[in-house]
């Protein structure tokens, strides 16, 4: 699956989804101790398996709570807590890709509410799980760690009501067991808002 992660970073580089430097996956394995996570800064067109950072998952001796430990000289992506919110309680092997898509970020910028859009087309609605979109927030931040989680559904449990959420001005987070699947949400939620945006129709505003 280490393999997939980078596959799937390529894809999305050729697709125009990232620039070369951009987006980020992570991924836990089923009751494992480690989070496997892409590394900051890194050209994304050569990411192979020995290049994604490995982070043991601790106790955090604060809080009693699970926490991912970054060793000195370890570099994981700036999005780390975006992918640890969604990842800490997890009771099955979970991918999160985040990413920039174009016409996803196009969509959102145009005032279409990507929910609503989404529930009048059973191309996505029959597989894809679209939840509210997550406003405009500064990258990196734990504030938009923390409303991404929010906007996903997290539970308690660890589990999710939604598989993808847009993230206003910035990309799209969505959640699968591995990375073509996650891929497969962004590519579905990417095809309509191609579509609506080329049909020409006033945007179903947010607001509304």
């Amino acid at each position: 699956m280490l393999t997939a992660i980078g596959d799937v970073m390529r894809r999305v580089y050729e697709r125009g989804w990232i620039t070369t430097r951009d987006g980020n996956i992570s991924m836990r394995k089923r009751d494992g101790k480690y989070l496997y996570i892409t590394p900051s800064g890194w050209r994304k067109t050569i990411v192979h398996p020995e290049h994604v950072v490995r982070l043991e998952v601790i106790a955090d001796p604060a809080t009693g709570l699970p926490a991912p430990k970054v060793r000195e000289g370890q570099q994981p992506s700036g999005e780390l807590w975006m992918h640890w919110n969604l990842q800490r309680d997890t009771k099955k092997t979970r991918t999160v890709v985040h990413v920039h898509a174009t016409h996803i970020v196009a969509a959102m910028y145009a005032g279409i509410d990507l929910q609503q859009m989404s529930a009048e087309f059973p191309e996505i609605s029959r597989y894809t799980r679209v939840g509210p979109t997550v406003p405009a927030l500064p990258a990196l931040s734990r504030d938009l760690a923390d409303v991404t989680a929010e906007c996903l559904g997290l539970r308690k449990d660890g589990s999710l009501e939604f598989d993808i959420v847009g993230q206003t001005n910035h990309g799209v987070c969505a959640v699968d067991t591995d990375p073509w699947a996650a891929y497969e949400h962004i590519e579905r939620l990417d095809h309509i808002c191609e579509i609506v945006l080329k049909s020409g129709v006033a945007a179903r505003s947010i607001e509304q």
